[in-house]
């Protein structure tokens, strides 16, 4: 039994199938192979050696507990989630082995080398932590977990899911065990995805996938009630008069060499039409391209528009809206408003300040249509985000990568929190803080024109700074989680 490795893979091809399962039984470790069929996708023949079983739904609760009951004999059990050919690199399962027998790992995985469209490329991942409790996290394609700590995980299991299975499973040794990850590109996968980042980003808020998102917030909820970090649906009560404003709300907006788009959004703003005082900060951050004399003739045309040049030269948007909050003009409301985009109509801004009076919330998040620059629709389409609930939202917070736009937030709240001095994952920082105390509101109508184009900052990343953006915000779930923890604790005392 010691370090022998069994194998599962998802029903392919069989010419695909027959060369990962070559790979496989090339190496010594390997004890034996199973390959996983569904009823709507059944295997024909298989090499001498190989078994296979039926589950309801590959990555379901189903599948993985049939894998703990195979993998009894083994060591370890070896999950490769794509259907596509895997080619192992020189002694890569003895160095996953090794790496779990060093550390004691739950789970092990790796970078690996991405074969897309004829082109080798190199794919490294990031490391889990806390924080790491996002559905897509990539760990890759090939997945090592120590048979105990499937056999503890499964015992937990109380919920029979579907789709979440999988992401039960890794929630479940990571409360007992680590999560390795080995910065060794250790076997080749083959990438079929060949969208840009920029069009991967919204698949969890697709409608279609809504069945989905509901079994992994289930599993998340779970998780965050077993490691202590759930709260409870009890928020506190927002007092709106803490201070006085010069103008009940601010729209807030940083910008650097936008000329294309800056005077667009500026007179989406101009048009409001509300029935309180309103103003304009436009956080310049030292722009060259023309921004800066756009800006002040618009400022001198409306006296609302206040155009601020910061004194430093070392802010990110965070650290614009930091200026921007402290100003001294700025109302008893900060609204958000990207100088890519516009406001869809002239009510937004009313909308929104009526929603933190009804809602009582400290912070409002609207809806938006993602559009072209020509303002034609492009998918996905209207990004409400209503997989919120407000009994439940803000602990599926912790999963989610983003929290929705336009953001809206009470000047006092947001002033105390201030924001990361980051260009990436400010406002979903500050959201996550807010939520830990406050109830979050939610406009679920198109509120806001988000513009895709090429000078999008995420629009097209490259591997490693998607890598970079996710590791910033995993660190800003694992910060939360940890201050929820401690939240939980102290009120038991």
């Amino acid at each position: 039994m010691h370090n022998k490795i069994s194998c599962f893979l998802p029903v392919a091809e069989p010419a695909d199938l027959k060369q990962t399962i070559d790979e496989l039984k090339a190496v010594d470790l390997v004890d034996s192979i199973f390959v996983m069929t569904t009823p709507d996708s059944k295997v024909t023949q298989l090499p001498e050696g190989v078994d296979f079983f039926e589950v309801s739904a590959l990555n379901s609760t189903g599948m993985v507990k049939e894998m703990a009951k195979r993998a009894k004999k083994s060591s370890y059990a070896l999950l490769y989630t794509k259907s596509l050919p895997l080619k192992l690199g020189s002694l890569s399962l003895e160095r996953m082995v090794q790496a779990s027998d060093y550390t004691r790992a739950g789970m092990v995985y790796s970078d690996y080398f991405a074969l897309k469209e004829g082109k080798m490329t190199q794919t490294p991942v990031i490391d889990y932590q806390d924080g790491s409790l996002r559905d897509d996290f990539n760990f890759g394609s090939l997945l090592l977990f120590r048979t105990e700590a499937i056999a503890e995980a499964t015992g937990k299991m109380k919920n029979d899911y579907k789709f979440a299975g999988l992401y039960d499973l890794r929630l479940k040794v990571s409360q007992n065990s680590r999560l390795f990850r080995l910065p060794e590109f250790l076997y080749t996968e083959m990438e079929t995805d060949t969208r840009k980042s920029g069009e991967k980003i919204f698949d969890y808020v697709d409608p279609k996938n809504r069945a989905v998102q509901v079994e992994m917030e289930q599993a998340c909820t779970e998780h965050l009630k077993a490691v202590g970090g759930y709260l409870e649906p009890d928020f506190k009560k927002v007092k709106f008069d803490e201070a006085d404003f010069p103008v009940e709300a601010s729209v807030i907006v940083p910008v650097r060499n936008r000329a294309k788009t800056i005077e667009d959004a500026v007179r989406s703003v101009f048009t409001q039409k509300t029935s309180f005082k309103f103003n304009l900060i436009i956080v310049d951050n030292h722009s060259d391209d023309g921004t800066t004399d756009i800006l002040k003739n618009l400022a001198a045309e409306d006296d609302r528009l206040v155009h601020v040049i910061p004194e430093r030269n070392d802010l990110g948007i965070g650290g614009c809206w930091n200026v921007a909050i402290m100003h001294d003009s700025c109302g008893k409301f900060a609204v958000q408003l990207d100088s890519d985009d516009l406001y869809a109509d002239d009510l937004v801004l009313q909308t929104i300040v009526d929603a933190f009076y009804e809602q009582n919330c400290a912070m409002v998040i609207g809806s938006y249509q993602m559009v072209n620059f020509k303002l034609e629709e492009i998918p996905p389409g209207l990004i409400d985000h209503k997989e919120w609930t407000p009994d439940n939202g803000r602990n599926n917070a912790l999963r989610i990568n983003g929290l929705g736009a336009p953001r809206a937030f009470y000047t006092p709240a947001i002033r105390e929190i201030r924001v990361p001095n980051v260009s990436y994952g400010e406002d979903y920082a500050v959201g996550l803080a807010i939520s830990r105390d406050f109830q979050i509101g939610r406009i679920y109508k198109s509120l806001y024109m988000c513009r895709r184009w090429d000078d999008n900052s995420d629009a097209s990343l490259d591997v490693v700074k998607m890598n970079n953006h996710n590791l910033y915000k995993d660190r800003v779930r694992t910060m939360e989680l940890w201050a929820r923890m401690s939240k939980n604790l102290n009120s038991k005392k």
